[in-house]
């Protein structure tokens, strides 16, 4: 088995393949294709995992993938298609009390490094810039959405659109499921109109408040967001954003979450 296949199993390979685009045709016809699109994805994924730069890729790869940027758009906000797949039969496509935080990733600040959109000081960093990652996951860990935002920004202001932005997943009653049954989240998110719009689509918001809850009062269900995190940390190309524009670094996102639910579908380690 190469490292193509080692990187990019079969399963993977198939589900890429339902949600990636169609291949650009030429207009003046004539050409070809200088890579294989599962040898792209390969390449993706190394980087992303590994977290080196495009220059030291194995020369496996080939030498023009990085003519071919399609493959960052498979799962642009989104990781609900690995989960709507991956998941097996059984209780895991149900177990929907979710959990919601975020994580700040310092921009790269290298000589002649520039800063793209999406990106401010982060106040736990002494000012350095840098961008956030939010995420929503199910009881079991797996991403159910996903977003970047400035390393300023509040936690509370991503709430709203993480939760629009859930895919809908399989269940075994009824119709796809788009909003889980209890949302749990920690202090930063303790506002009345968060509470009211959660109550408002019937989700019950189990949102420890300031003031008058110790920290770890819900510490035995959020921890489970805290390890998808950890694993989203363990694609190392997320411990700093190298990448000006805002959709490919959330495009890698995208890929370290298709890649917990893959792993976590066949049981295999994370990262």
């Amino acid at each position: 088995m190469g490292i193509v296949e080692r990187l990019v199993p079969d399963e993977l390979w198939e589900l890429f393949r339902c949600a990636a685009p169609q291949a650009l045709v030429r207009t003046q016809g004539g050409g070809r294709r200088r890579c294989d699109d599962r040898a792209v994805l390969a390449a993706i994924v190394f980087v992303a995992t590994t977290g080196c730069t495009w220059r030291q890729l194995p020369p496996v790869f080939g030498a023009s993938w990085a003519d071919r940027a399609s493959a960052f758009h498979l799962l642009v906000g989104r990781s609900g298609v690995g989960q709507a797949e991956s998941r097996g039969p059984g209780p895991a496509r149900c177990r929907w009390p979710g959990g919601l935080d975020a994580v700040c990733d310092r921009l790269d600040q290298r000589p002649g490094g520039q800063r793209g959109p999406l990106t401010g000081p982060n106040p736990t960093d002494r000012g350095r810039p840098g961008s956030k990652i939010h995420i929503v996951c199910d009881r079991t860990g797996l991403p159910l959405s996903i977003g970047i935002s400035a390393a300023n920004l509040h936690d509370s202001q991503a709430l709203i659109p993480l939760m629009r932005g859930i895919a809908p997943v399989r269940s075994r009653f009824g119709p796809r499921r788009r909003r889980p049954a209890r949302l749990h989240a920690d202090k930063g998110y303790d506002f009345e109109h968060l509470r009211a719009w959660l109550r408002r689509r019937q989700i019950v918001p189990r949102i420890a408040r300031r003031g008058k809850e110790p920290s770890d009062r819900l510490g035995r269900h959020r921890w489970v967001v805290e390890r998808t995190l950890s694993w989203l940390m363990g694609c190392r190309r997320l411990h700093r954003r190298y990448e000006r524009k805002p959709e490919h670094f959330l495009a890698f996102v995208g890929i370290a979450s298709t890649l917990i639910c893959y792993r976590r579908s066949v049981n295999v380690d994370q990262f």
